[in-house]
């Protein structure tokens, strides 16, 4: 059965993608989930802060004697002790791909500053096969419209298009006016594929100590639902490549993802939750399910139930909306 697909231009065996986690964070367990199956991998992302943080930390330590009393035998610390996580970043890449045979995905979290295109390249020198801007964003400021936002993911699209080769995936939220519009727009602006969706990782309150409770919850199929919605909205209006992340877990997500658009889908909770071999398990049933239902590809099935087939493209919308209130005795009768 022939599984294969295409995702940012790169030929992948299966549909079946390591989502950024501590999992592609070591070459130990990347090498597991290729020899699990896994098609290609999603580094974890490096953090605008991350870079502010450790430049600053950088010139403090420069600024610092190495030592505090006057004799000291060497002003400036040492140079190993001076080097900055995105160089280590760079190194773990160049290092992932020295030892693995599968596409490695570098991931930035381009929110502000030019500094986000020096490594865009960077990333790219080391062997990176493509990249995927994380456009993780909580605006938080009144002030701050949605269309100044978006124009400042643009313009780090363009940039970033115009700095580098390779192809460039934007990592998108739900939380825009018009994610159909927004997508086009990003397309336009060089997008060579886009990932739906972020998943929002909502803090708790401690009411006793008052403060913010940070928890990571793993995902579970429902949360599929919201991303199989947006799939089957932007595969019929863009051409980039689709990636599905967050909520896929079986065989059977997998082919919903893929029957409204993706080409492709990321893994992470599921992975954590059964473990690497879960790969082969997903891999197997993927294969299973297409010849029981006769289809001779994975590629035949693609987009099937995105909004330019299904019967009743408002089932999408509103009038989804409108008919679950009034099934099931949920209409208001006064």
């Amino acid at each position: 059965m022939d599984i294969s697909t295409t995702y940012l231009g790169l030929s992948l065996r299966n549909p079946f993608v390591a989502g950024p986690s501590l999992l592609t964070d070591r070459l130990d367990t990347i090498k597991r989930l290729e020899d699990a199956g896994i098609a290609a991998i999603v580094l974890p992302p490096l953090f605008e802060e991350q870079l502010s943080n450790e430049q600053m930390a950088l010139f403090h330590l420069i600024d610092t004697p190495a030592e505090s009393f006057p004799e000291a035998l060497s002003y400036f610390v040492e140079p190993a002790q001076a080097i900055i996580e995105p160089e280590s970043y760079i190194a773990r890449l160049a290092e992932v791909k020295k030892h693995t045979d599968i596409p490695v995905i570098g991931a930035i979290n381009a929110v502000t500053g030019d500094r986000w295109i020096d490594y865009a390249k960077r990333m790219e020198d080391a062997g990176a096969d493509a990249l995927e801007l994380d456009f993780y964003f909580v605006a938080m400021e009144a002030s701050q419209s949605g269309e100044e936002i978006e124009q400042n993911f643009l313009s780090i699209l363009r940039s970033v298009k115009g700095t580098v080769r390779i192809p460039v995936s934007v990592k998108l939220t739900p939380f825009h006016t018009s994610l159909p519009h927004f997508s086009r727009r990003l397309e336009d602006a060089g997008a060579d594929g886009l990932v739906l969706l972020h998943r929002f990782y909502e803090p708790d309150l401690d009411i006793e100590n008052l403060e913010p409770l940070s928890k990571l919850q793993l995902s579970d199929s429902r949360e599929l639902l919201l991303r199989l919605r947006w799939l089957a909205i932007l595969s019929g209006k863009v051409t980039c490549s689709l990636a599905a992340s967050g909520g896929v877990h079986s065989a059977e997500d997998t082919v919903k993802a893929v029957m409204t658009g993706a080409d492709c889908v990321q893994l992470n909770s599921t992975l954590l939750k059964n473990g690497i071999k879960h790969v082969t398990t997903l891999r197997e049933g993927l294969a299973t399910w297409l010849s029981q239902h006769e289809y001779d590809s994975l590629r035949r099935m693609r987009g099937i139930m995105n909004i330019e087939h299904i019967p009743d493209p408002k089932t999408l919308s509103r009038a989804h909306y409108m008919h679950l209130l009034s099934a099931g005795g949920l209409q208001y009768s006064g």
